[in-house]
């Protein structure tokens, strides 16, 4: 297995990857072709600024087997940035080889050289990743004091 950053060419199979995930009813809506554009898009986006990483694992023969996206927030508050894992997801058939512990050692090496204080993730209590503990078996502490809050912006142009 090789763990590498993300290149635009990766896009596709990212794709692919994310359709075949559990979930994101809304981007699985979507026409096959506004779908590739949101993740080329995206992807660009991440890896147009520094701030941003995604790291893919691939096997031997180049076939994407996961990846993983972390983007450094500069706190005011603290000693150093806090890293934050936006995403981590595997192909089922490669969950439970090691492939999500590979890539998350890969953000911590990262972290650890941009002089991170921490880093974070929201895992949802109904993934099988929570379920069966995996960020807990790899040295993560669940916050007991904290809870997570979003707000809904309206979507561009919709004033409903």
């Amino acid at each position: 297995m090789q763990i590498r950053q993300a290149i635009q060419d990766d896009a596709e199979e990212l794709r692919k990857l994310i359709e075949s995930i559990e979930g994101f009813a809304s981007l699985k809506a979507l026409p096959e072709t506004e779908r590739q554009v949101r993740v080329a898009h995206h992807l660009s986006l991440a890896l147009s600024s520094p701030s941003h990483q995604v790291f893919v694992a691939t096997d031997d023969n180049g076939a994407l087997l996961g990846y993983v996206a972390v983007h450094y927030l500069p706190y005011l508050i603290l000693a150093g940035p806090e890293g934050y894992v936006s995403e981590l997801f595997i192909r089922e058939e490669a969950r439970g080889a090691g492939v999500g512990t590979r890539l998350l050692e890969r953000v911590q090496t990262e972290a650890q050289a941009r002089g991170c204080q921490r880093l974070a993730l929201l895992n949802m209590e109904d993934r099988e990743s929570y379920v069966r503990g995996f960020y807990s078996k790899n040295g993560w502490e669940e916050r007991s004091d904290a809870r997570n809050f979003v707000f809904a912006l309206p979507r561009h142009g919709d004033h409903s």
